[in-house]
């Protein structure tokens, strides 16, 4: 019968952005929902932009395994993120009337910095996508008893959730995100009353307690250099390294107005810090619950706990709607986060190398729908990889904005809010960045200073040197249309 809800629950979402689909009549549609979203919608496409498989499974196995510092890059970094470019970046954006933020490389900068910072965002997409499509394997193989194994369960969301967003783009995100939110966050909260309920948890305050006891809530790090450095690149890593992304800006970008797009995006950004702490609440309490079970799943895999003591702990009602809730997160993320990397390639990398660069809305809505499909098979394979290789959710989660932060973020603020930064400046910045993060990957991975925090370093160290030894030639350089 759960099963049997869940197949039923796969059928309505695909339906639903199905029916978005109807909505879509060219490339701005698909791309923007036709810049008509209100704050309600748009609240909810913030939230779900980062309340994914992570959050559900990735933190609160990161939080057993640790402690509550070791969540800094997600929640506490995500939500930074999102609250950072709603206050900074989603008006001057908004203004601009772009598609996507490789137009704004282009616009401020120059067409090379465009392709580079395009391919950029896109790379980092391939890890978090997979981390969801990774999360939909798991779910599967938990639901069925083991009968469908994780590589099975991975081809099958993906399946999901590349059909509805290959007809309905942002269509389809909106309206299936607000009904999945719905789902979540009612879902999620129901179920918390009931496990408040068990005698052997009596409540919020006692798992408080408890886990404040076993040393969970420690949370700043011990004060010496290379702990401080690490706790802030891992802050900073998803703080800055998440704002310059698609699926951030999209979802900015298509409001009905600029008003919307700086509060929804702020608005929904402090909503996901703070529900964040309900999987966290939920999976603690499977510790005194089941104990014995908790430790088994703690050596094999941490992110099977929470959904594993739903199944074996709580009423069927209460599964259907954890699980229904749990794909919900997964799929409003992942269909966002799919769509993303698709129109970036399509728009600022495919398009000019076509014959007709001012191709029809037409041919670049087939384009865009093409490069959704490649991404997909991208994603599967490499979440077929990581299934292998044992990489956590969380940790993909957290190596995805490592390139951004080192070579797109800087060139990101310093168009907007720097009026000398110029062409020089982003060319710089970007190769210094780069270069500094690979080096230091392969020189010192595990060093004080984190890799991708001294690519973030080089890549600022370039956009000065570089704006300031080759002064701006044109308006664009200098920041007019900024």
């Amino acid at each position: 019968m759960l099963i049997g809800f869940v197949v039923l629950y796969l059928v309505l979402s695909i339906g639903i952005g199905l029916y978005a689909a109807t909505r879509v009549h060219n490339a701005r549609d698909y791309i923007t929902a036709g810049q008509s979203l209100p704050m309600i919608v748009v609240i909810a496409m913030v939230f779900a932009t980062w309340f994914g498989a992570e959050t559900v499974l990735g933190i609160p196995a990161t939080f057993l395994d640790e402690n509550l510092g070791g969540t800094i890059s997600d929640p506490f970094g995500a939500s930074l993120a999102l609250i950072l470019f709603g206050l900074l970046f989603a008006r001057p954006l908004y203004r601009m009337r772009l598609i996507t933020l490789g137009d704004f490389y282009r616009q401020r900068y120059n067409r090379p910095v465009e392709i580079v910072m395009s391919l950029a965002i896109a790379a980092s997409y391939l890890g978090w996508v997979s981390a969801q499509v990774m999360a939909l394997g798991l779910v599967f193989n938990v639901l069925s008893d083991g009968v469908i194994t994780a590589s099975q369960g991975i081809l099958i969301g993906a399946a999901v959730v590349s059909l509805y967003t290959l007809f309905g783009g942002m269509w389809s995100v909106a309206l299936t995100t607000f009904v999945q939110m719905t789902i979540i966050v009612a879902g999620l909260l129901w179920i918390s009353v009931l496990v408040g309920d068990m005698p052997e948890v009596g409540g919020v305050a006692p798992v408080v307690e408890h886990a404040l006891a076993a040393g969970k809530f420690e949370f700043w790090p011990a004060m010496e250099w290379a702990a401080i450095i690490t706790f802030v690149a891992g802050l900073l890593t998803m703080g800055f390294g998440s704002v310059p992304q698609q699926d951030v800006f999209q979802r900015a970008n298509s409001s009905k107005n600029e008003t919307i797009a700086v509060w929804g995006t702020v608005i929904g950004g402090t909503i996901y810090l703070l529900f964040a702490a309900v999987p966290l609440y939920l999976t603690y309490s499977a510790t005194l619950v089941d104990p014995a079970m908790t430790t088994a799943l703690l050596a094999e895999d941490a992110q099977l706990v929470l959904p594993t003591f739903v199944k074996t702990h709580l009423p069927l009602l209460a599964q259907i709607i954890f699980y229904g809730a749990l794909l919900s997160v997964i799929m409003s993320t992942a269909s966002g986060t799919l769509l993303a990397p698709s129109v970036t390639i399509s728009e600022n990398i495919i398009k000019e190398f076509l014959p007709h660069q001012r191709m029809s809305q037409q041919a670049l809505l087939r384009v865009t729908r093409g490069v959704v499909v490649a991404f997909a098979v991208l994603v599967v394979a490499y979440s077929l990889w990581s299934l292998e290789s044992e990489t956590s959710i969380h940790q993909m989660v957290e190596n995805a904005y490592k390139v951004t932060l080192a070579t797109a973020f800087v060139p990101l603020f310093a168009g907007i809010y720097w009026k000398r930064a110029n062409s020089f400046g982003a060319g710089l910045s970007i190769v210094l960045g780069f270069t500094a993060w690979i080096a230091m990957e392969f020189v010192a991975p595990e060093g004080a200073l984190p890799p991708q925090f001294a690519g973030f370093i080089a890549s600022l160290v370039g956009m000065v040197a570089g704006s300031m030894l080759r002064p701006a030639t044109n308006a664009v350089e200098s920041g007019a249309k900024a």
